[in-house]
């Protein structure tokens, strides 16, 4: 698992800068078909991430890479969070469900207790 975090976190971080000089295939396709000037600007704009890039660090490179970094640190956090959370759930339910069976069977192991049996 370390080498596959280790091999997204260096995608993510250098290789990214080199994969396409039209990271945002929408807007690429908005300037190709003329209709990019019609673009509202959106509430991420001023985000320290908007547009691939790091805000306060002038090299692309390295501003691209932090960008990456951080958006597959949030990534990890999010679907680690997701993970947790579902294994928790299902693990309180497999509990749950073995205290049942055993509250159904009988002092001796075998079948069930019935009253007037």
């Amino acid at each position: 698992m370390a080498v596959g975090i280790l091999v997204c976190l260096f995608l993510a971080g250098v290789v990214s800068y080199y994969a396409s000089s039209h990271p945002d295939g929408l807007e690429f396709v908005a300037k190709e078909q003329g209709f990019a000037g019609s673009a509202a600007p959106h509430a991420s704009d001023g985000s320290p991430f908007a547009g691939y890039a790091t805000r306060g660090i002038d090299d692309a490179r390295v501003s691209g890479g932090v960008a990456g970094l951080v958006g597959a640190a949030l990534v990890f956090v999010i679907a680690g969070g997701l993970f947790v959370a579902v294994r928790r759930r299902d693990q309180a339910t497999s509990d749950a469900a073995t205290s049942d069976a055993e509250v159904s069977v009988g002092a001796d192991g075998g079948r069930p207790e019935r009253d007037g049996a």
